[in-house]
């Protein structure tokens, strides 16, 4: 076991916990942000150096800091170990520039993309961002690929994660895209323009943290704060077929995964949930969807009310009359 104070919070973990790991444990006030990492997919993390954080003690053995800003998602912990996340001004500065970065070749299509209002570089932008660009030339520009019957690759937002390849790697049968070329040139891609065509392949679309993935089926049905998520489930032989449905009046919209409060899936959900169940007798609905506070979803949505206590005909009393008999 090895203790690590993260912003003056102090948490005991196990041997081999990672920094970003510690940090969740601890809760989101201190975790730093992740756009790359995601628990639920092996060898994920390390590309977006989004949770960069300074280490001002290296352990109890060595206290040095170390020289640099290190990735929270791949580093260690060590016994007697200190980080600095939020308090730090060069993880702030810092943060900054990867957002700058990673926002260099991305277009201003918040209004007209179905992400947004739970687009993750848009929560980044406005919390680590900054107003104003150092940088003025000419984006880099792809045209939209359907890469599947159900799924629009704009590579246009697209971050470089890697979270849909590690996904088409690990719960599918067979991968068929990737990462091509090199440099400002890379971009995702099937190999010689063949379809995504898996049971799980709509998983790509919940990993996404931009819009580069869409859901061909959802685009540019509503926003999504004009929906209401209800949790539902269904007996399936492919996935656990624990979902979430979206709402519009009486419509069902869109079927998503579950996601925690990292936003990440619980459950990876297969195509026949996602696409082809969107009727509201093939579930059985477990109630609304419990939505973080921040999120712009939760805006003039319902509220978690106690459910009033059942009264029995033992329990109403007669009402007491002035002047007449009780």
């Amino acid at each position: 076991m090895a203790k690590v104070t993260i912003d003056g919070k102090t948490i005991e973990v196990a041997d081999g916990t990672t920094i970003l790991q510690a940090a969740r444990m601890i809760g989101p006030d201190v975790a730093p942000p992740t756009m790359c990492y995601y628990s639920k997919l092996k060898t994920s993390g390390g590309y977006c150096r989004t949770c960069l954080v300074e280490v001002s003690k290296g352990s109890e053995k060595d206290p040095r800091p170390m020289p640099k800003l290190v990735a929270s998602c791949r580093t260690t912990v060590m016994d007697g170990m200190e980080v600095k996340n939020n308090d730090s001004e060069k993880v702030t500065e810092a943060r900054k520039g990867v957002v700058e970065f990673l926002l260099l070749n991305h277009p201003l299509d918040c209004p007209v993309c179905d992400q947004a209002g739970e687009c993750h570089l848009q929560d980044l932008s406005y919390e680590h961002g900054s107003a104003k660009t150092r940088t003025d030339f000419e984006r880099r520009t792809f045209e939209k690929i359907d890469i599947g019957p159900y799924v629009q690759l704009h590579m246009n937002r697209c971050i470089l994660c890697y979270r849909c390849v590690k996904v088409a790697n690990q719960i599918t049968d067979g991968r068929v895209h990737g990462v091509i070329n090199r440099g400002d040139h890379s971009e995702i891609a099937t190999y010689v323009e063949e379809a995504i065509d898996n049971d799980f392949s709509g998983n790509v679309i919940d990993v996404c943290p931009v819009g580069a993935l869409t859901d061909k089926t959802f685009r540019f049905k509503s926003r999504v704060w004009f929906t209401k998520p209800v949790d539902a489930h269904r007996n399936c032989d492919k996935c656990s077929g624990k979902v979430v449905l979206w709402y519009k009046g009486e419509d069902v919209l869109r079927v998503t995964g579950r996601k925690d409060q990292w936003g990440e899936v619980e459950e990876f959900i297969c195509n026949t949930c996602r696409f082809e169940t969107k009727k509201t007798s093939d579930w059985t609905i477990e109630g609304p969807r419990k939505l973080d506070n921040h999120s712009v979803i939760s805006a003039n949505h319902y509220e978690f009310l106690k459910k009033p206590k059942e009264l029995t005909i033992n329990t109403v009393k007669p009402l007491a009359i002035e002047g007449g008999n009780n």
